[in-house]
Order: C-alpha cells, then sequence, then structure tokens
C-alpha cells in the first residue's frame, strides 16, 4: 500500500496483568501500527507494570496510568487524547487467540479506503450476534481519529460501558461503510471466567447492560444492528 495513513493502538485495561502480555505480543512491532498506548484504569493486579516491562524494549509503546478506576469509556477518551495516528485501532486487553494476521484484517479496509470504519466479529461472540453477522457491542474498531477526538469530553461522561454504543450512533450518523471482520480464532474471556463465578460474572452482565441502555434506549439498539449490517461493504 502506498500513503498509508499513520494508526494509533488504544488498548484500555483494568486487571488484566494474566492477559494483557499476549494482547501486546500481536500488536508491537506491527507493521501498520505507528503507537501503542495502554490506559491503565486503575488496575490493582500489577496491569501497568506489566504492560512497562514490555515498553522497555518497545519504543513504540506508552503507559499511561489513570490513578483510580473511572470506566473504559473515559479510559480511552484519555487514549484518543494522547494518540497521534490519522486513525485508531481500539483494542481490548483480554482477547484470547489474537495474533498480528487478525489485526491486519481489521485494519487494511480502512486503509485501503474500500471501508471507512472496521469491526471485529470473534468467534465466542454471543450466538445471536453470529447469525445476524455483526457484535454491535464488539471492543475492537477501527476508525478515523477525527471522528472520536471531537467528543472525548462527552466519552469522559457517558457510562462505564457506553462506548461502543456511542460509537455505534456516531458511524451510523456519519453515513460511514462499514466492514465486519470475522476473527475465528480469538475469543474474548466470558465474564464468570474473570470474575470468579457465575453469580459475579452475570451481575457484570447485568452492569453492562444497564449502561448500555443508559446510554441508548433499547429500542435504539436494534435499530443500531440493523442498520450497521445494512452499512456493510
Amino acid at each position: 500500500m502506498t500513503d498509508t495513513p499513520r494508526l494509533s493502538c488504544i488498548i484500555p485495561a483494568y486487571n488484566e496483568a494474566p492477559r494483557i502480555g499476549a494482547v501486546l505480543a500481536a500488536v508491537l512491532d506491527h507493521p501498520l501500527i505507528c503507537e501503542v498506548i495502554v490506559v491503565d484504569d486503575g488496575s490493582s493486579d500489577g496491569t501497568a507494570d506489566r504492560a512497562e516491562a514490555l515498553a522497555t524494549d518497545a519504543p513504540t509503546l506508552r503507559v499511561i496510568r489513570q490513578p483510580q478506576n473511572g470506566g473504559k469509556s473515559r479510559a480511552v477518551a484519555t487514549g484518543i487524547e494522547a494518540a497521534r495516528g490519522e486513525h485508531l485501532l481500539l483494542l481490548d486487553s483480554d482477547l484470547l487467540g489474537l495474533d498480528a494476521d487478525h489485526l491486519s484484517d481489521l485494519i487494511v479496509p480502512v486503509l485501503e479506503r474500500r471501508a471507512d470504519a472496521a469491526i471485529s466479529l470473534r468467534r465466542n461472540a454471543p450466538l445471536l450476534w453470529r447469525a445476524l453477522g455483526i457484535d454491535y457491542i464488539s471492543g475492537e474498531r477501527v476508525m478515523p481519529r477525527a471522528l472520536l477526538a471531537a467528543h472525548t469530553g462527552t466519552l469522559r461522561g457517558l457510562p462505564r460501558f457506553g462506548l461502543e454504543v456511542f460509537i455505534n450512533r456516531l458511524w451510523l450518523s456519519d453515513g460511514l461503510r462499514l466492514a465486519i471482520v470475522r476473527w475465528p480464532g480469538v475469543d474474548s474471556p466470558l465474564k464468570h471466567t474473570k470474575r470468579g463465578g457465575w453469580i459475579d460474572g452475570l451481575r457484570a452482565d447485568a452492569a453492562m447492560l444497564r449502561d448500555i441502555f443508559r446510554t441508548v434506549p433499547p429500542a435504539e439498539t436494534l435499530r443500531q444492528i440493523l442498520a450497521l449490517r445494512a452499512r456493510r461493504i
């Protein structure tokens, strides 16, 4: 490719010390990524220390420590304000099975301008989302930085897990063409495996849904799913 835009990868992280190293191994030294910004959201398990240890040999990696846990939306806003790339790659810090080829598959349609934005569809996305062919709250996305840079103040005021549906609203308002990229080798750990049991996992899922529906009403989430599918390239 020629005239490739610069791309910044933002990874919000909270208590992901056991997993963030594998994610960073896939991202660091990727030829399409000019910088990697880990925003540690007040972790208590050494996540930031783990990332900073890798930064010693990775000049493109920066770690920003937020002193208190403020939620994913706020952490991403911090990363956007620090990023220099023309495009952003948003990436969750707990992915399993991620490699450089998966990242290329997500990035290339946007950098080649075949799509304006891209979103992943992981192997263990909910069955309904896989059947529909889109995970509307996937955390792995590529888009122009300018689209979000004007809204970091709003992002900081969103509920903790309102980020993705807010981004969907922006994408649809701007009429972006969307690449949906299947990641058959990538999983996101289910919440009960990270929280130590089914009850805590269900509570976490319920809290996430509350945040989504505080950001957009339930009827709008359905409209988003249908409208995003219609914008597929």
